[in-house]
């Protein structure tokens, strides 16, 4: 094995024993191949490559760099969206018409066309199998019963997509960049759809190729998957039949490394170029060595403080603004998230359409204080908060701590796992609840859906959103969501969400404290290395290397 692994460029130029080679040798490379990307990264929340179905961040990363869309972020702006593969697109004056164009003579990476059939398709085989991201386009009035006639072929390069009401663009085309929309090749696919005995659950009789997508690949992107390997490795490799910009290199190697110590030392010592899962510690000891750098970008999560207002002291307006100035921002700032996130109190992060950036909190006990008395409780009370034992969400909860004490209010942090604490959450058990919240899509609604919206505020409700999840009903910001999610000019709808935001920031029992960073550390010998604002645009193929 140690002989294999010191012939490492030899073994690695040989594409069938490539990915075997990373799946069975751990042991380190001198140096990454030329022509090949190495990155360090926590991919173990992988569970489905089938963009259908895949709903996690790692693996968003994976088919960005993979499939293609119809339209995708403007990544320089990203309140507007450019061509994929649609080279043009119309609304019909009614709103509910959507007929997209597509580029000429396109491929995917199997050597077939690319066809307005293949996007048909591709939409109806999300609507009718039903995964999780398939809310993202059922919310436009799709079901297995209408969707042939909602989207559909007109020619073979005319896509028309019709929809239930009539939205704004802006919403419709920034739901369109999801990865769930991402283009499958029909005609690969159907090779291998398996026989399914329809039920009541589901009624159609084969899987539309789900089980061979859950590790094989029918896209058209930059680089196509090879393999995956759960918890050890993903292998890309370039596709020849792309119609864009080439890639530079010849293959992406994302290698499953799950601690910043290990990243840290495995890019120092030249075992991969890129360490993506590097906490504040390690990113400082990045910045000491000449040969290494880092990048940043931030991304759409948020995290949050939330008070449930079944507790009658924390249903109190006084109460949720006392709590919005016992908080550290400044030190939380400098210390448990530097480099890895910047205080934004708002719950729309920055870079999405009608973002507000603006901080009018920091902590002020004496302010606090006086609207505790305000609400009649000047001597404090007691309470939970519900913790994840992670950082910097401990810490976090640790600092909070110490603040609340000072305006007189016990604060007793219970700890768990992911899986406690959000199953209390999700029943409205807790008091108090700190955690981040990732948009589903790429659009204001998204955040401003969950975070003020609650049709039903009984415990069997349906519509489980934030704002539920915390007992907080508010007709009128409810009221002004909705009819930003129809106000088809972009200029008005920002500045509607913008007033949204400011009524959410005086009052709301949420306390939004950061915006979440990403950052990744990475050998010089790398050129033009850029995170995106969202997983899905972490593009790797224009990455070279000296």
């Amino acid at each position: 094995m140690l002989n294999r692994v010191s012939q490492s460029s030899r073994v690695l130029a040989a594409g069938a024993a490539l990915s075997l080679l990373m799946m069975a040798a751990p042991a380190a490379f001198a140096e990454t191949p030329k022509d090949t990307l190495v990155e360090g990264f926590a991919i173990d929340d992988i569970i489905t490559m089938d963009p259908g179905e895949a709903f996690e961040l790692s693996t968003a990363e994976i088919t960005g760099n993979t499939y293609s869309l119809l339209v995708r972020l403007d990544i320089n702006d990203t309140s507007k969206v450019k061509g994929d593969l649609a080279e043009s697109w119309t609304v019909s004056d009614d709103g509910l018409t959507y007929t997209f164009k597509l580029k000429p003579g396109l491929k995917f990476a199997s050597g077939n066309p690319i066809t307005a059939e293949d996007v048909a398709w591709s939409f109806e085989r999300v609507i009718k199998l039903d995964k999780s991201p398939a809310f993202i386009l059922t919310q436009f009035g799709l079901n297995g019963d209408n969707v042939g006639e909602k989207a559909k072929a007109a020619d073979p390069n005319t896509f028309v997509f019709t929809v239930d009401r009539p939205y704004a663009p802006s919403f419709v085309l920034n739901c369109l960049t999801a990865t769930v929309a991402n283009v499958v090749d029909k005609k690969l696919v159907l090779e291998h759809v398996k026989p399914v005995t329809p039920s009541a659950e589901y009624k159609y009789d084969n899987d539309f190729g789900n089980d061979w997508l859950k590790t094989g690949y029918a896209g058209s992107g930059p680089y196509k998957l090879r393999q995956w390997k759960a918890n050890e490795a993903v292998v890309l490799e370039r596709n020849d039949n792309y119609y864009g910009d080439k890639p530079k290199l010849a293959r992406v190697i994302y290698r499953y490394m799950k601690e910043s110590a290990a990243q840290r030392l495995a890019l120092e010592n030249g075992d991969i170029d890129i360490a993506r899962n590097l906490d504040p510690g390690d990113l400082d000891a990045i910045a000491a060595k000449g040969d290494l750098a880092s990048t940043s970008a931030p991304k759409g999560t948020v995290y949050y403080i939330s008070l449930n207002s079944k507790n009658p002291n924390l249903a109190k307006p006084e109460v949720q603004e006392a709590f919005k100035y016992l908080v550290d921002y400044d030190a939380i700032g400098k210390t448990l998230i530097k480099g890895i996130g910047e205080i934004h109190q708002t719950f729309e992060p920055k870079g999405v359409l009608g973002a507000l950036d603006e901080n009018p909190f920091k902590l002020d006990v004496a302010k606090a204080k006086e609207l505790l008395a305000k609400a009649g409780l000047k001597d404090g009370f007691t309470v939970t908060m519900d913790t994840r034992n992670s950082e910097p969400v401990t810490g976090i909860a640790q600092s909070v701590q110490q603040s609340l004490a000072e305006a007189g209010i016990k604060l007793e942090i219970i700890p768990g796992d992911g899986k406690q604490t959000l199953t209390k959450y999700r029943a409205r058990t807790h008091d108090i609840y700190i955690g981040q919240w990732g948009m589903d899509y790429w659009d204001p609604h998204s955040n401003a859906e969950t975070f003020t919206t609650n049709p039903d505020n009984s415990d069997a409700g349906k519509s489980k959103t934030l704002a539920w999840r915390n007992t907080w009903e508010t007709p009128e910001l409810d009221k002004e969501t909705k009819a930003a999610l129809l106000e088809r000019d972009a200029d008005k709808r920002a500045a509607m969400y913008q007033e949204i935001q400011k009524k959410f920031l005086t009052n709301s029992p949420f306390v939004v404290i950061f915006q979440q960073t990403e950052v990744g550390g990475y050998r010089k010998t790398l050129k033009d290395f850029k995170l995106g604002p969202t997983f899905d645009t972490n593009f790797v193929s224009q990455i070279s290397k000296e």
